[in-house]
């Protein structure tokens, strides 16, 4: 018996240094195989990390700067270590898994970005990783697909941004005007809504940051679904909830890479839930309609032409429609909201950057009520500087990635040197946050003397400077460029303006250095926008600003309760079809 279980310790001791052996064996073949493969293409960026343990290390530290809101700082950080490799310092590697497997190629460099994004397009694409990771929450649609899927999704959706769509701003008036009804509700303490909690209470004092997130959302949803959510109305909205869940968590399981499964989805499946319970109804509804009907609603007469509507007509799929709406509804919302936010917090440092706004916004449109046409809004320089300033400082996705397709390679630094191997399967991760603010991509002053410094927030810069090709991509570029990015920077020129007719004065309540940059999918304000809004310098003629929507709503102005009352009870006449 004993001999017996001698032979048996033997045989399993041996057959472990087999395998250790053959492993050993695999790896070194693995690993040769992976670096003729790199070496035929090109060369490494300087690597920090390449083995299962230090990649989970980077990965660990990756996710605890993400928490704690400093992973711009840890890109710095990481470029800093490769400082004065051959390759440059704007890009670096990270291998997490087994040799030969996926890398992920991070880089800030504008050629680079060229090159995945235009020069190099069919080379790289989203990838079936980053598809089966967000297919949950943006299923098969534009952001999520390549080849023939984007290029139908990207077919379905352009007709509903083309000028004529984009230059009606009924839907624009409509909820500035309700936005600017909460501003003075909130400012006068009439409302409840959580608002004590975020701004910390007192007389006056605004969040303005989650007014824009809930007027963004509620623009989104009339414009895609031709009914809106009433965020402004109803902030505790579960959809409202839901979406802003699913992105917090969409966002660690795409920052833990290989590492994704350790992030609880229960929260994530249940917030998936609410928002296909919010928009399933209004797609089963748009379905039903006869073709004779849906045709007579997406004609450019119509006032029910909604996106919805438009998709409608290409596909009869519910689940396509779901997707390509929820897609939009992300990239509609919290990108400019965002911006916006970033545009107040940096104009209420400086008074006389907003005085200038404003003096341009009343020469061009007027005080209220007169509404700024299309032609307004693409009238007026200095508007449009302050929100290229604004995107050049916070693009609204600072992180993004894309999945080569195949073995390819990217441009060497300053295009001098071998080119850096990117193999089938890598990650490239590019940061346009990183990227513009490179102070080296900027004039020196030696070049001119007056060119303000890159860290700091100066719309005038933009009088006499353009940014090199490439240095400068808050919409993306190339095939993939953002096409809804004539619809948001309308939307955010109408918001200023509206905004600014009304005050005079932007202040920021709290210490205003001590924000900071939440790096979610789309980068935002982390400690929100507290102001005291701003001063209020009321004309007689602003006094019966109304919305011109074609809808019963209140006026901009504070008003008596008797008047309240008054509009409340026309209200109910309407609600039961006495209104005429």
């Amino acid at each position: 018996m004993l001999g017996q279980m001698q032979f048996d310790s033997v045989h399993v001791l041996s057959s472990v240094g087999v395998v250790a052996v053959l492993y050993l064996f695999y790896f070194i073949i693995q690993t040769t195989r992976n670096e003729l493969r790199i070496r035929r293409l090109g060369v490494r960026a300087p690597v920090l990390a390449q083995t299962p343990c230090t990649g989970l290390r980077w990965f660990v530290a990756a996710a605890r700067a993400q928490l704690n809101h400093r992973l711009f700082e840890f890109f710095d950080d990481m470029f800093a270590a490769a400082r004065g490799a051959p390759t440059g310092d704007d890009c670096v590697e990270v291998q997490v898994t087994r040799a030969g497997g996926q890398r992920y190629i991070i880089t800030r460099d504008p050629e680079h970005v060229k090159a995945i994004l235009a020069g190099q397009f069919a080379q790289f694409g989203k990838g079936k990783e980053f598809h089966d990771r967000w297919s949950p929450f943006l299923g098969d649609s534009i952001f999520t697909t390549d080849g023939a899927l984007w290029h139908d999704s990207r077919g379905m959706i352009r007709p509903m941004f083309v000028k004529d769509r984009v230059s009606d701003l009924v839907v624009f008036e409509r909820w500035s005007a309700a936005l600017v009804r909460q501003i003075e509700r909130q400012r006068r303490g009439l409302v409840d809504f959580g608002a004590e909690k975020h701004n910390g209470g007192g007389e006056g004092v605004v969040d303005i940051q989650s007014l824009f997130y809930r007027m963004t959302l509620d623009i989104t949803t009339d414009f895609l679904l031709g009914a809106s959510v009433d965020s402004l109305s109803n902030p505790r909205d579960e959809f409202a909830e839901a979406f802003n869940e699913v992105q917090r968590l969409q966002m660690y399981i795409t920052m833990l890479g290989p590492f994704f499964r350790v992030v609880p989805r229960r929260r994530y499946k249940a917030g998936i839930r609410a928002i296909d319970r919010f928009v399933m109804p209004y797609i089963e509804a748009a379905l039903k309609l006869p073709a004779a009907e849906l045709e007579k609603r997406t004609s450019a007469s119509s006032s029910e032409f909604t996106f919805l509507h438009s998709v409608a007509r290409h596909t009869r799929d519910p689940k396509v429609l779901r997707d390509q709406i929820v897609a939009v509804l992300l990239a509609g919302r919290d990108t400019t909201a965002a911006t916006l936010s970033w545009a107040f917090y940096q104009l209420s440092r400086y008074p006389a950057k907003v005085a200038r706004l404003r003096a341009e916004i009343l020469d061009t449109v007027g005080p209220a009520p007169n509404a700024p046409s299309y032609e307004n809004l693409k009238n007026m320089p200095y508007l449009r500087h302050v929100l290229s300033e604004t995107l050049r400082m916070y693009p609204a996705v600072p992180y993004n990635l894309r999945i080569a397709l195949e073995d390819t390679a990217i441009p060497s630094k300053d295009g001098q040197g071998p080119p850096i191997a990117v193999l089938k399967d890598d990650v490239v991760v590019y940061s346009t946050l990183s990227m513009q603010r490179r102070r080296n991509l900027y004039p020196q002053s030696r070049d001119g003397g007056d060119f303000a410094d890159p860290a700091l927030f100066e719309p005038e810069r933009w009088e006499n400077w353009t940014p090199k090709p490439w240095t400068y991509v808050p919409f993306n570029g190339g095939p993939r460029i953002c096409v809804g990015q004539n619809f948001a920077l309308t939307e955010m020129a109408y918001v200023v303006v509206r905004l600014l007719q009304k005050y005079d004065q932007i202040e920021y309540v709290g210490d205003w250095n001590a924000q900071f940059h939440e790096p979610e999918i789309v980068g935002k304000p982390g400690q929100g926008l507290r102001s005291g809004c701003t001063r209020q310098r009321v004309q007689r003629d602003e006094r019966e600003w109304e919305p011109k929507s074609g809808t019963l709503e209140e006026p901009l102005v504070p008003i008596t309760t008797e008047k309240e009352e008054e509009m409340k009870k026309t209200k109910r006449i309407q609600r039961r079809g006495g209104w005429a």
